[in-house]
Parts: structure tokens; sequence; C-alpha cells
């Protein structure tokens, strides 16, 4: 048997090492299943995806694909994965990582790619903790919730990522989660597509070192919790509608969809005229 996919792993590399319940599975199968789908569409070329990863379970994704990747350092994705559009703008340039990864120590360079429109597509993978290295709070904790460097209770406001990028105004924001994998691939679809910089945060918890430690027993429990307060809404009038709350409310679905020119069109442009 072979699956139609196949041709876009690393089989030697297989099995993969994510823990059972990991969400990143379904998030590889939809990132797959998209790119495959515009190949098939012919409007996007699988030999020009250049896939850049940070460090993290997320990160991991650079071993599995055969596509070109990275794996490099912790929260610098971003910069490279720039260089390697202006070096080649003809790539199609994808960043995949963990919360902790791009909105924590690489926090600085997603706003600035946001802001600049940059041609680069990024997946952020939210977990809402560290969990490669132990269950740290991260930057997307909930108030309130245990982790193991929080043991009282996480006592920070937590940062709303898809909030944060709408705000920058690049051409394409959305939120999707591992509850809804066919919005999630038509989510990246899209977003593979546009000019300019698209972002996804894609909700993805971690049935080990953020489920277990808070009380869930198994993946299908905490997803189920998860899926409870899932709110799909798109295209709200306002950031106070993109809602990142654990007791109440994670609003999904499509945020900005615009057709600007993207950074690398603007830097040609003005190579032009000078």
């Amino acid at each position: 048997m072979i699956h139609p996919l196949d041709k876009y792993l690393r089989l030697d590399r297989i099995p993969h090492l994510w823990c059972s319940g990991c969400g990143n599975g379904i998030i590889l199968s939809a990132l797959l299943r998209a790119i495959d789908e515009l190949a098939n569409e012919g409007v996007l070329d699988p030999r020009k995806v250049v896939l850049i990863a940070g460090i993290g379970c997320a990160g991991r994704i650079a071993f599995y694909i055969n596509f070109d990747t990275a794996h490099v350092l912790h929260g610098r994705a971003i910069p490279f994965a720039m260089g390697v559009k202006l070096a080649n703008p003809s790539a199609k340039v994808i960043v995949y990582g963990g919360d902790g990864d791009l909105a924590g120590i690489g926090g600085n360079h997603l706003i600035h790619a946001a802001r600049r429109n940059l041609d680069i597509t990024v997946l952020m993978v939210n977990n809402f903790v560290y969990a490669l290295t132990g269950g740290q709070v991260a930057p997307t904790t909930p108030k309130g919730v245990y982790t193991t460097t929080t043991p009282r209770g996480n006592p920070e406001n937590p940062v709303n990522v898809a909030q944060l990028v709408t705000a920058c105004r690049p051409n394409y924001v959305a939120r999707a989660s591992v509850t809804h994998p066919i919005l999630l691939k038509n989510h990246i679809k899209k977003a593979l597509m546009k000019e300019g910089f698209s972002f996804i945060e894609i909700i993805s918890l971690c049935p080990e070192v953020f489920g277990r430690h808070i009380g869930f027993k198994s993946a299908p429990e905490l997803y189920e919790r998860l899926r409870k307060i899932i709110k799909v809404r798109n295209f709200p009038k306002s950031l106070d509608e993109i809602v990142f709350d654990w007791e109440r409310e994670i609003t999904i679905g499509e945020f900005i969809d615009e057709n600007k020119p993207g950074f690398i069109r603007s830097i040609l442009g003005v190579s032009r005229e000078t």
C-alpha cells in the first residue's frame, strides 16, 4: 500500500517521534493535502517549496517532509526564511514552529515580518506551553493554569497572537484548530497562494505536558474540552472579537484577507525607481 502523500515524506525517517495524540500529525496531513491539491490544480510547484522550522516539537517537521528544509536556531526561523525569500523570490517559503519559538523568543521577528508584509507563510502551532522541554510557562499559557514553572498557576495574561498579527495588517491572518482539520487545510491552501505575509495560528494542545498536568487523562478528553470553546467567526469588525480565553472562547476563522503588494514586490519596485 502506497499512501498518496508518501511522495512528500522522507519515509526513511518514519516512524516519527511525536507523542500519541499530538496534533502535529493532523497539521502535517493538512499541510501536505493543501500542497497536493494546489499542485494538482497547477498553481503550486512542490519543487519550489522551502520549509524553515524552529526548535521544539513542531520544529521536528523538518525531518519528515521531502522538501528543501532547514531546522534553525530557536526563535530565528522567520529571519532565516526572509533570507531564503530574498535570495530566491520564486521559492514558496513556509515557516513552521511552536508558540514558544515564534511568539516567545522569536516574537519580535513575527511582528516585523507581519508589518513588512514579507512574502512567507507562517504556521504557528500553539500548544500553550514549552512542551518539548517539560511544560514550562509560555507566552500563550492561559492565566491561572498550572505549568511546571508556575505550580500555583500562571499569574500573567497570555498573548493573543492572532489578534497581535491582525493589528499589523498583513495580507492574510487566520486561526485554526486541530479539532477542525478541513477548515485548517482550507486556510493553508489560501495562505500559500497569497502574496505578502500570511499567518495561521493553529491551536493544538499537548496531551502530555499540558493536558495531563491539568487533569485530562487522555488526548480525546482534552480535545473534547477544546472543541467546546472553539467558535468560528470570520472577519471580525474589531480586534476584541478575536477571543483567546481558555475558560470562555477561542475564536477561529479568517481575520484578514487582503491583496496588498508584498515586501518582495515593494523592494523590486524601489530598486527599479532608483
